[in-house]
């Protein structure tokens, strides 16, 4: 049956299946308490509300044995190289993951899929299907299944296929035998620590939400602290630079996967067309998209940011006087500091 599982998980579009107990090692517990202590969870109240029931796949649902952790590349081939976009101030850095469709719907869509056929094959079967969408820890049951290693940044690393992929998660009562898990592979390399433009891979294998791009463009509900502004950059929805860095990505795998293709041209678009959206056609355009959930409020905020940070042109001054009244007080406090960003940045020219 685990044979089988994996051969369809691999025809459902998966790069890779594993199976691993439904129970992880008790200093998972005492890091992440730890780690909720310090508050490096930021605003994410659900971390610390769930605590430890993220590392219980059996409490979150009774009468699970194992995990059947799967994978998927995300990054879209045709998209404009990473680095280029991020070296012109004047475009637009959205994390590749989101530049497609909304990853939660195309992998829980296929997860329930491989469910039901093992369902199919033993109706013995009953089963919870994730993808980031549960109290689960995603990153340490995929390690513990030997589909990687944690990296410094706390991402997976896969050894033949580095990082870029989603991960996905059955919950199965079926006693299925476990796969062996592997050892880290990242040595003395601290490329995803040095590269940090925040500095929020706080110590090797820790990383400070509140410092976490990422965090910062998205699951942060007010405006993105000043001190930290001018670190973000062109980068508005997400970060991708501690994977750029990383060596095993060198064997990252491109996505088959029509689903994650690039819409709307956001691999190569520039802060001022963004920002020239209005409502409708953030809606419309982000609808299936994962960006669609900040709202554009926040999508407006960002992209202030990202255009106060970058080099000083007329339009964009003009752009951002355009929405000082704006009615939300976060779209309102990104354009004054842009604002005040960009004629400093001319009374250097």
């Amino acid at each position: 049956m685990a044979h089988q599982i994996k051969a369809w998980a691999l025809e459902l579009g998966f790069a890779e299946a594993r199976i691993t107990r439904a129970v992880l090692p008790a200093e998972a517990e005492t890091t992440l308490a730890a780690w909720l202590a310090e508050g490096c969870h930021g605003e994410m109240d659900y971390m610390a509300r769930h605590g430890a029931l993220r590392l219980r796949p059996t409490e979150l649902v009774p009468g699970t044995l194992r995990v059947i952790s799967l994978r998927m590349h995300y990054w879209p081939a045709e998209a404009r190289q990473a680095e280029a976009i991020l070296a012109d101030g004047a475009k637009a850095y959205i994390s590749r993951y989101a530049l497609g469709r909304d990853y939660h719907k195309v992998i829980r869509n296929r997860l329930q899929k491989l469910a039901e056929r093992i369902s199919a094959a033993d109706p013995a079967h009953q089963f919870r299907v994730f993808t980031d969408s549960a109290p689960l820890a995603e990153v340490a049951l995929a390690a513990q299944a030997g589909m990687g290693w944690r990296g410094k940044h706390t991402l997976l690393i896969n050894k033949q296929q580095g990082s870029l992929f989603f991960l996905g998660e059955i919950l199965t009562n079926l006693p299925l035998p476990e796969d062996d898990s592997e050892p880290g592979h990242c040595g003395r390399c601290t490329r995803c620590i040095d590269i940090c433009p925040t500095g929020a891979i706080v110590a090797p294998y820790k990383v400070d939400a509140r410092r976490c791009i990422s965090y910062l463009t998205i699951e942060l509900k007010g405006v993105i602290p000043e001190p930290l502004r001018p670190l973000i950059g062109n980068r508005v929805y997400g970060c991708d630079d501690c994977q750029l860095a990383c060596p095993w990505n060198r064997f990252a795998v491109p996505t088959a996967e029509a689903d994650f293709a690039v819409r709307h041209g956001l691999d190569d678009s520039s802060l001022l067309e963004l920002f020239g959206w209005d409502e409708a056609t953030f809606q419309t355009r982000m609808a299936g998209s994962p960006i669609y959930r900040i709202g554009y409020a926040k999508w407006l905020s960002n992209l202030a940011i990202g255009l106060g940070n970058a080099p000083y042109a007329a339009d964009i001054v003009a752009a951002l006087q355009s929405r000082l009244n704006h009615a939300d007080e976060r779209v309102q406090e990104s354009v004054r500091w842009a604002l005040q960003r960009q004629l400093q940045a001319a009374d250097r020219q």
